[in-house]
């Protein structure tokens, strides 16, 4: 699927915000993603989803797994077009994990999608947890890379969209200096 065509689904989804807004790196930022306003819609994370199961399926995964709460979303979808398991990893008490039952055997060909990266904190632990389970990582999938492709994983990755976002260190964020109002994404009010 061509980044243009990904854009352009954004945009129509109302997707794009500007403003201030806290990131879940910590950073700040001019501009935020609202990746629910895409994965509200089915089709079109149908459309999305298809894409990264077109672009894998030659690395036969045989598992697909994301962090909650987008990766779900990413995760089910992709490996239904794969013919494959879906699974999660969640936090619990601070540490990424899998919960539920969920297993990844060492002879696992694993596929790990996310839905929005900026430094890649979570998806290092995703990692992580695929790692310790001594199965194979075939690749990963990202629906939004926002490093401008800085991110590194040493790993196969294949972005749906890789766009370069300014952020900025909550200490020197030119937005807080003109007082502009911080929103956090997700939750109700500002901070």
């Amino acid at each position: 699927m061509e980044q243009n065509t990904v854009l352009d689904l954004f945009r129509d989804a109302g997707a794009f915000l500007e403003g201030h807004f806290l990131l879940t790196s910590g950073l700040h930022s001019p501009h935020y993603i609202e990746k629910f306003r895409v994965l509200e819609r089915p089709l079109v994370t149908a459309r999305l989803c298809k894409a990264f199961a077109e672009h894998f399926s030659s690395q036969n995964p045989t598992i697909v797994i994301g962090p909650m709460t987008g990766g779900i979303i990413l995760a089910f979808e992709t490996a239904r077009n794969l013919g494959t398991k879906a699974i999660f990893t969640e936090r619990v008490d601070g540490k990424m994990m899998l919960r539920r039952g969920f297993e990844i055997k060492p002879e696992d060909r694993v596929l790990i999608l996310e839905d929005i990266v900026t430094t890649g904190g979570s998806l290092v632990e995703v990692i992580d947890v695929v790692k310790n389970a001594g199965a194979a990582i075939i690749g990963i999938g990202l629906l939004v890379d926002r490093s401008g492709g800085k991110a590194q994983f040493g790993i196969p990755t294949y972005a749906l969209v890789t766009l370069d976002v300014t952020t900025y260190e909550p200490d020197s964020c030119p937005l807080c200096q003109a007082g502009i109002p911080l929103v956090k994404p997700g939750r109700t009010g500002k901070s």
